[in-house]
């Protein structure tokens, strides 16, 4: 098929919001409307099974909240549509970082009762730093919660970026009577059922057509006539061109977990989200127009199927067409490598695929040759940008309570730390240290390593401040540095020394008795001198 149109088929984004916001209920609608489940309200009815289609790992079921990142796919109104519904808890914004290097556009839930909080302000940093398109869902209009012009301020306060209403709440809490489509002029009545979808629009000719008396209350309808007015006059209109340089974000209102505005939304996204596009490497930039294959590696998992020691790289293809069987160039190991069974997601469902395209993401079968960042192609020397380490805020001794168990122990630590869900550095031989930005990581990990691997562990609190990748302008003193602080040196898994700093005054020392010495901050430096 033609590669154009391919392209133009598809729309690519994440779903990413603050913890309990609703997240992982939208994605299920959004399967809902495009035919991949077949139940609305499943999550709470069992008849999926008792978790959400998007969380797969038996400790996300247990404590309800999403910590990796799933891949699901479907299609509605002619459009391929790809969803990476993303760990909403701030122990696992690494993975969701990451997950943002592989989508064109995000939508980003907003709880209506709690408002803009701390994990939803800094994965909009990410967006902003991307010039992401962001299309903002206002969930839970059904429950009391804040004003909604207070919310739309706040929003673009302190997520630092235009809004532009395109739908309104008539009401809220006990009184919530629908949504109006600013966008397309009809009204939308509430119905709280969870079990379909909302059906009841309603063609109206604005606020000011008499058929809106007939429908709510007259109360509501002069509300909304003001709150129209308001709008109007103080918002410029909806402009495309705005939202895919990232500077604005259209923003709609409803419930997620009643199907109620979602639709409104989805019909939206796919008229004016952007179709995959350019991406830039280190070498050049890639437009996904070209006709060779070119792709990236931005998550690993083990274990998705646990009958089958699975290990599964998450790839995403960037230009051409992807074929199975097909010999492709591994860049990083300069290696050809073919893939007999690549795959498509439906959360924890994979089917075998015979091709993709651009904005796909497909599951490629690994050994141990792929890690997050590889770069596949037909021969072009490529690495492409953005996917970095960043440097850990807690570190832990890893403990093995079995020493029969070692090598699973080590097989499993290896494993986990290259899927990103923490860094494992090597210290004075074969002292492991695990570095997290967040507690409930060791916890995944300690559950995994038992569950998935057999092997019992235990975490040992280290007085760390935070770990930096060191480079060496002054090769004398970047080794005398080196020399002098092995206390507190490690390596990574790529076999690059890192500095652990004891508190940021001895950093700040280091630095200044230190000049010919860089440290780093994230993984993604340049490599700088003999030093390093």
């Amino acid at each position: 098929m033609n590669l154009e149109k391919e392209i133009e088929k598809r729309r690519t984004f994440a779903i990413i919001s603050h913890p309990d916001a609703g997240k992982t209920t939208l994605t299920e609608k959004f399967l809902l409307f495009g035919g991949a489940i077949k139940t609305a309200g499943a999550v709470k009815q069992n008849k999926i099974r008792k978790s959400a289609t998007s969380d797969f790992m038996e400790i996300e079921k247990q404590r309800g909240i999403s910590v990796a990142t799933s891949v699901m796919g479907f299609e509605y109104a002619g459009r391929k549509v790809n969803i990476l519904d993303t760990p909403g808890h701030k122990d696992f914004a690494e993975d969701t970082y990451r997950t943002l290097t592989a989508v064109d556009s995000v939508i980003l839930v907003v709880d209506s009762v709690k408002g803009v909080e701390e994990q939803t302000e800094r994965l909009m940093e990410v967006c902003r730093m991307r010039n992401t398109p962001v299309i903002i869902f206002v969930n839970k209009m059904d429950r009391e919660g804040r004003n909604p012009f207070e919310l739309i301020d706040e929003l673009e306060e302190k997520l630092e970026i235009g809004v532009r209403p395109l739908t309104w709440p008539i009401g809220q809490g006990q009184n919530f009577q629908g949504v109006y489509n600013l966008y397309r002029k009809q009204l939308n009545l509430f119905e709280p059922d969870q079990t379909r979808i909302s059906e009841h629009f309603i063609e109206i000719r604005g606020t000011e057509d008499p058929e809106l008396d007939r429908w709510i209350p007259s109360a509501f309808c002069d509300q909304l006539r003001e709150d129209v007015e308001l709008i109007e006059g103080v918002y410029e209109p909806f402009s495309a061109r705005h939202y895919l340089e990232g500077s604005l974000a259209p923003v709609f209102f409803g419930s997620a977990v009643n199907n109620f505005g979602v639709r409104e939304m989805l019909e939206t996204f796919i008229e004016i989200a952007p179709p995959p596009h350019e991406r830039e490497a280190a070498e050049r930039v890639v437009n996904a127009a070209e006709t060779p294959l070119t792709g990236f590696v931005f998550k690993i998992h083990a274990n998705l199927d646990p009958n089958h020691r699975d290990r599964t790289a998450f790839f995403k293809v960037c230009s051409g067409k992807f074929e199975r069987n097909r010999f492709y160039h591994h860049t990083r190991l300069g290696k050809k490598m073919r893939f007999a069974n690549p795959t498509q997601f439906m959360a924890n469902e994979k089917n075998l695929i015979e091709d993709a395209w651009p904005g796909d993401v497909i599951g490629l079968y690994d050994n141990g040759n792929l890690k997050i960042g590889d770069t596949l192609t037909e021969g072009e020397e490529l690495q492409f940008r953005g996917i970095p380490s960043f440097s850990p805020e807690i570190f832990k001794e890893v403990i093995n309570r079995d020493p029969f168990k070692a090598k699973q122990l080590e097989k499993g630590l290896r494993q986990l730390t290259e899927e990103g869900v923490a860094q494992l550095f090597l210290q004075h031989g074969n002292r492991k240290i695990v570095g997290t930005v967040g507690e409930l990581q060791f916890d995944v990990i300690r559950f995994r390593l038992e569950h998935e691997y057999g092997a019992s562990s235990d975490f040992t609190p280290l007085r760390y401040f935070k770990a930096f990748w060191i480079t060496g302008k002054d090769r004398a003193q970047y080794d005398e540095f080196l020399r002098r602080k092995s206390p507190v040196i490690a390596e990574d898994k790529e076999g690059h020394p890192v500095f652990f700093a004891e508190s940021e005054w001895m950093l700040n020392v280091a630095k200044e008795n230190y000049p010919g010495v860089t440290f780093h901050e994230t993984s993604e430096f340049k490599t700088e001198g003999s030093g390093s």
